[in-house]
């Protein structure tokens, strides 16, 4: 009885704690139960098995590892760590291939090679011909240790170095593991190279490579010292030849490594270094006149009809010896001529009179021939895209204060100047962009050798076109009768104009020019050729202009249509 009361006593108890209503549940209102989250159901007890199979998993995965790991200690502790202390993880350059130089038919003429078993690869040039205007690099250099103290390739000159920053590229690197003995047991590209830009030139290097060769030969044959070449497209500007003579070998001053000829190059009197075409600088003689012909036409200072005697000199009043009267002398006697003829022929006589006056007939004095040389970009730099161009010289009273202790200014050097004597200084390029102002009746351009270059550095000449038609009718005379008649040629008319320039106190060696535009009547390239300091019977420029436009001729004659 007591037992059954208890047991009632248990259950009355317990009512108060659970609810009917909480047990059985209205099935039209389960509660809301999430049942992705297993609410409101029953969960069950993970069994004692699964428990030991887990554990005894781990305890499996712990062994093994602790085997691993006494094995890597204990049996083959020594070993690692012995190759642990010789191997060493490097951070290695991976060079960028330059970028490839192409003429404008996209002929390659500075390319890379890969050396076997070298970091980067060899520069290569296009030879003979090229080696100033391409230039040449510095390749990358490492200290006693190994260790690359010049990480990329350097532009040292020419083109080369002007356009460093495009052709160059971008290094990339590795890491590598190597050993004591430098054995490589791994490596990890980290970042890429990127090879450097192309360089499209406007050099046709067929051209190139033929004007060089007949220079170099007249040199060889006429015992010149050197001589330079420019051909020039009178309306954009481009370079299509620029050579000079004599010249470097590029890949030995790359390398560094033949000391007696680089030695050679230095010691050399003809200079192999200078590029004759940029920097230099040479006496023009005759070829100025063509520029003074237009300075005397624009200051009406003579009728381009008018006839001025030459009877082979002119002689002026002596200040200092009244007795002995200076004479300038022509290299021949010419008879009248007049400003074409003048032009034609070279008459010194007549460019005396016309520059500095003479016998009633007015000059257009040094003022005014610096004034409309210097018009034409003579006497400075013209900003062609290569580095370390020079800028001529004009002679002015200025000029000979400073250069000769205050010496002043004297009719006397009124007429040297108006033939391009006394201090007269230009460089090939300078004349080549001065001549293609007269071809293109007014334009002065700027050169340049990057082809597609947008070329926005012009300027106009403001010469009626009449006055520009003399000089063109004088040179062209020149070429059919005058003193470039070797020019006079079936396939292409040429325009010209010869200078000689004569050296030194004795007088007895020469810098021969030659100027002039093609073809004649729809003018498209101008050209300037200098053979530098030979005798005075040499075969001069315009006998290299001959040979090159009969090559031309036959090997690229669509620069003659």
């Amino acid at each position: 009885m007591i037992r059954k009361f208890f047991q009632k006593r248990k259950i009355e108890n317990l009512s108060f704690f659970v609810e009917p209503d909480e047990i059985f549940l209205d099935s039209h209102n389960p509660g809301g139960f999430d049942r992705q989250q297993f609410e409101g159901r029953i969960e069950k007890s993970i069994s004692k098995g699964t428990l030991v199979g887990v554990m005894v998993f781990f305890i499996m995965v712990m062994l093994l590892f602790s085997a691993r790991l006494g094995y890597l200690q204990i049996m083959r502790g020594e070993a690692y760590r012995e190759r642990s202390e010789r191997n060493v993880l490097e951070s290695v350059i991976i060079f960028a291939e330059r970028g490839i130089i192409y003429d404008r038919n996209h002929v390659e003429l500075a390319w890379n090679e890969k050396e076997e078993g070298a970091d980067f690869a060899a520069r290569i040039s296009r030879t003979p011909g090229f080696a100033h205007v391409l230039g040449y690099v510095s390749y990358p250099a490492k200290d006693e240790k190994g260790v690359y103290w010049q990480t990329e390739y350097e532009g040292k000159d020419g083109l080369e170095k002007e356009y460093n920053r495009t052709i160059r590229g971008q290094n990339g690197a590795k890491i590598v593991e190597v050993d004591a003995g430098k054995t490589v047991h791994s490596e990890n590209i980290v970042n890429a190279p990127e090879r450097g830009g192309e360089l499209v030139t406007t050099i046709d290097s067929r051209v190139q490579e033929e004007l060089f060769r007949l220079i170099a030969n007249a040199s060889s044959v006429s015992s010149y010292t050197g001589g330079a070449g420019v051909i020039l497209d009178v309306r954009s500007g481009e370079v299509l030849a620029a050579t000079s003579y004599p010249e470097y070998d590029p890949g030995i001053l790359s390398e560094g490594k033949d000391k007696a000829r680089i030695e050679s190059y230095a010691t050399d009197k003809r200079k192999v270094y200078l590029d004759r075409t940029i920097s230099g600088l040479y006496t023009p003689g005759s070829i100025v006149k063509p520029f003074l012909a237009l300075g005397a036409l624009a200051e009406n200072v003579i009728d381009p009809f008018k006839e001025i005697l030459s009877t082979g000199s002119i002689s002026v009043p002596n200040p200092y010896f009244p007795d002995k009267p200076s004479t300038f002398k022509d290299w021949r006697a010419h008879g009248w001529t007049d400003m074409r003829e003048a032009i034609a022929v070279s008459s010194d006589v007549y460019f005396y009179t016309v520059g500095g006056g003479y016998e009633g007939q007015k000059g257009l004095g040094i003022l005014n021939i610096e004034k409309y040389i210097r018009m034409f970009g003579i006497g400075e730099a013209t900003g062609v895209d290569l580095p370390d161009e020079k800028g001529g010289t004009v002679p002015s009273p200025e000029w000979k204060l400073r250069t000769f202790g205050g010496d002043p200014w004297r009719v006397g050097d009124t007429y040297n100047t108006a033939i391009g004597q006394y201090g007269f200084q230009v460089t090939p390029m300078e004349m080549a962009r001065a001549v293609a102002a007269i071809a293109n009746r007014g334009v002065l351009i700027q050169p340049h050798f990057l082809l597609g270059k947008e070329n926005n550095s012009r300027s106009t000449l403001s010469f009626p076109d009449n006055y520009f038609q003399v000089v063109h009718e004088g040179m062209r005379g020149a070429a059919t009768y005058g003193t470039a008649s070797i020019l006079n040629v079936p396939y292409v008319e040429v325009a010209a104009k010869t200078g000689t320039a004569q050296l030194g106190a004795a007088k007895n060696r020469i810098n021969s020019w030659v100027i002039g535009f093609f073809p004649y009547r729809d003018p498209k390239y101008a050209f300037a050729i200098i053979m530098e300091s030979g005798p005075t019977t040499a075969a001069g420029a315009s006998g290299v202009a001959r040979g090159l436009f009969d090559w031309m001729n036959g090997n690229a004659p669509e620069y003659f249509q």
